[in-house]
């Protein structure tokens, strides 16, 4: 089962929207028949409101499954209401994200571009408060919370666990200066580090790459568990978009595996990063 609330939510909307489609009833027929509203069954389905133990009852009991069913979708429902690790920060993170992280804590694969910035799983301290500082309003205290976080969520990259990571950064990202140049060599030596890690690869989009797939930033999730399909991230200023469709994660993926091919390899990409940091330390 998966670790976090977030992906237990999202197992017990899966598994719930499984249920009614096998029974072939809409969210309306299902919500009449259990004198409920149709937009409540569809919440719960869609993860974006509380299911309560006695939910789970009343739906098991309508769609007729197994005690074994039962007790685990209940388990699943007490389990996503408890609290992430990332949640106690408070207002250092917006709603939209701390979804992102409660999904990201439980993958098996992490594959994401970057085309203006170093991956925040890689930055610096100093780097990430640049970012924050000059691209939000925050107070300071909270840019010190959301930093913080964004810190501690490296931790999986070292995990027994580790997802298996595959970053792939335009040039542009090693060579835009954040903060001044103090920061960036930090910044690149930190980068150089961690391609060191034995799950982690990393590609460099050099500038003479020629033609490769257009898009921006994104991130593909995988996990461990088959029932729990992958999904594509893309956030905003204000908002974030999750896909899951298979369609999205096919385009998603043929579109990395573009940009993988258009890419250094991570040999030369390491050269390249040496290369940038040199210059920053003239």
């Amino acid at each position: 089962m998966a670790g976090s609330p977030t992906a237990r939510r999202r197992r017990l909307s899966i598994e719930l929207k499984k249920l009614r489609e096998k029974s072939a009833l809409t969210c309306a027929q299902v919500g009449e028949a259990l004198d409920w509203s149709g937009s409540k069954v569809n919440r719960m389905e869609t993860g974006s409101g509380r299911v309560q133990p006695s939910d789970i009852d009343a739906l098991c009991r309508f769609y007729d499954t197994s005690d074994e069913l039962r007790d685990f979708l209940k388990s699943l429902a007490r389990q996503a209401k408890t609290r992430g690790w990332w949640q106690v920060h408070g207002a250092g993170i917006p709603e939209w994200f701390n979804i992102y992280i409660g999904l990201e804590q439980d993958a098996a694969t992490l594959r994401q571009y970057q085309c203006e910035l170093i991956p925040g799983l890689m930055q610096t301290r100093a780097y990430a408060t640049e970012l924050h500082r000059a691209g939000s309003h925050m107070a300071a205290e909270d840019i010190d919370r959301a930093v913080q976080v964004r810190m501690e969520r490296q931790a999986m990259l070292t995990r027994p666990d580790a997802p298996d990571a595959w970053f792939i950064v335009n040039e542009g990202a090693l060579r835009n200066v954040i903060g001044d140049r103090a920061v960036m060599r930090e910044q690149l030596e930190r980068v150089l580090d961690i391609t060191e890690l034995p799950t982690l690869t990393l590609q460099v989009l050099p500038f003479d790459s020629g033609t490769y797939p257009a898009t921006g930033t994104f991130t593909m999730l995988g996990f461990p568990a088959p029932e729990d399909p992958d999904l594509v991230y893309r956030d905003g200023i204000t908002d974030a978009v999750h896909l899951e469709g298979e369609h999205h994660v096919r385009e998603y993926t043929r579109a990395f595996d573009g940009l993988r091919a258009a890419a250094l390899s991570p040999q030369r990409s390491t050269r390249l990063v040496e290369s940038v940091l040199k210059e920053n330390a003239r």
